[in-house]
């Protein structure tokens, strides 16, 4: 039990959501984890939020939209997430043809052959370099002019094959709503690729274990989408970098972790991070990841609410025992901090503690 609570705690404080630590800036949360999960855009706001100090929605608009030091996309197992823009282009190189290729069988299913597919992105490429960002409803609207169906599943396979093929990212946002931009436009070639083959698989390999360790070359394959093989190799080619020293007990750090986060997503298992008797707790299906309270790195409940100025709704787990004086200020201060960062102010929202049979 002492070894697998050292590993969560040290596992917490690499992805500086326990241990006290907490980075600066947008930039900075991307260079220590590389990635977080961006399939919901709030989500993943939060997600830089409850690893930051003092971090505000507007400061993370504004390193996307602004000055594009992070940039959406769709990498690792093939799922959207929000990187540092220095990385997106290796990143692309080394995950764009691996899922291209899995997507064509789905392309066929839906109709698409090779030629509707180049026609659909040299139209999409014309329409941006023409008019600008231009959202996935814009763009769907633009693909009907080839045939496209406007509703189910074929434009936004077209767009995103588009991506994942470097001709366009995720650009500023507009409203609530995502656009998409020229990727040599938003994010100009600065000369050869840092990492290509087998010397990106190692980079990889590099940047999951200083934000996820402890863990294994299991724990590498499973969150990066890469093939076995090609995992364990780059995953031996480190070596062994040895254990960290375990870190030093004090106050509970507590963290209101956001829907689909990196640390639930990040590892073979579960169980070290969430007690196995609450899984559906957190995965009920359906592909949904709930929004977690953590201390020290374990999940303890979910939580609800804190947009648009709600607020904070903690359903602590059934049967656990009510949070200690020092977890009850930690969500209290955390609830308040998501208030401040939704709010752009700081007036903040007080959070309701919410029994499970209430």
């Amino acid at each position: 039990m002492e070894r697998r609570t050292t590993e969560r705690l040290l596992r917490a404080r690499a992805q500086a959501i326990g241990g006290g630590v907490r980075e600066d800036s947008v930039a900075a949360v991307l260079d220590r984890v590389l990635a977080v999960q961006a399939q919901d855009l709030p989500a993943a706001e939060l997600g830089l939020r409850v690893r930051a100090r003092g971090l505000t929605q507007e400061a993370v608009r504004r390193a996307t939209d602004t000055e594009r030091t992070a940039v959406r996309g769709w990498f690792m197992r093939g799922t959207l997430q929000l990187v540092p823009a220095a990385d997106a282009r290796w990143l692309l190189n080394l995950f764009g043809p691996v899922y291209l290729a899995l997507a064509a069988r789905r392309l066929r299913e839906l109709g698409l052959d090779e030629t509707l597919c180049t026609r659909s992105e040299r139209l999409v490429a014309d329409a941006i370099a023409a008019e600008g960002p231009l959202t996935r409803a814009e763009l769907t609207d633009r693909l009907t002019t080839l045939g496209v169906e406007p509703k189910g599943q074929s434009a936004f396979h077209l767009i995103r094959r588009a991506a994942l093929a470097g001709i366009i990212c995720h650009g500023p946002q507009r409203g609530e709503e995502a656009t998409f931009v020229l990727l040599d436009d938003w994010l100009p070639a600065a000369g050869p690729l840092p990492f290509t083959g087998a010397a990106a698989e190692r980079e990889l390999a590099r940047r999951y274990r200083l934000a996820h360790g402890p863990s294994d070359a299991q724990d590498f394959i499973h969150w990066s989408g890469l093939r076995t093989t090609a995992g364990k190799n780059a995953w031996a080619a480190l070596g062994d970098t040895g254990q960290d020293a375990p870190p030093p007990p004090g106050e509970p750090d507590v963290r209101l972790l956001p829907a689909y986060d990196n640390y639930l997503v990040g590892y073979r298992s579960r169980d070290l991070s969430v007690p196995s008797e609450h899984e559906r707790r957190v995965w009920p299906g359906g592909g949904q990841i709930r929004a977690t309270v953590l201390v020290d790195g374990l999940a303890v409940g979910t939580w609800s609410g804190g947009r648009r100025g709600t607020p904070v709704t903690v359903e602590p787990f059934p049967g656990t025992e009510p949070p200690s004086p020092g977890a009850a200020a930690g969500i209290a201060r955390e609830s308040a901090d998501i208030a401040r960062f939704s709010s752009g102010s700081h007036r903040l929202s007080t959070s309701v503690l919410q029994s499970p049979d209430s």
